[in-house]
């Protein structure tokens, strides 16, 4: 199996936050994957479903520094400090 490319930077409130975080990122040049966990057999949308943040390992430190303001944004154990 090949090594993953995309790093977990952490988790949105929702897909609207998610996708603030995605527009933000991108404008800064650092490619962004959301997965939001899907619901099967609901024809409704549930607002507060929590979305992962991805960016490439190697704009992973450049991503955590630019998301500093974004409280909700929580990274994963010992990612603070790198």
């Amino acid at each position: 199996m090949s090594e993953l490319k995309y790093e977990k930077i952490g988790d949105a409130n929702n897909r609207a936050e998610a996708e603030v975080i995605e527009s933000f990122l991108k404008a800064e040049g650092i490619d962004v994957e959301l997965v939001e966990e899907s619901i099967s057999r609901s024809a409704y949308a549930f607002p507060l479903t929590r979305v992962e943040i991805f960016v490439p390992k190697e704009k992973f430190r450049q991503a955590l520094k630019l998301l500093k303001p974004f409280d909700d944004i929580q990274p994963e154990d010992g990612d603070e400090n790198q």
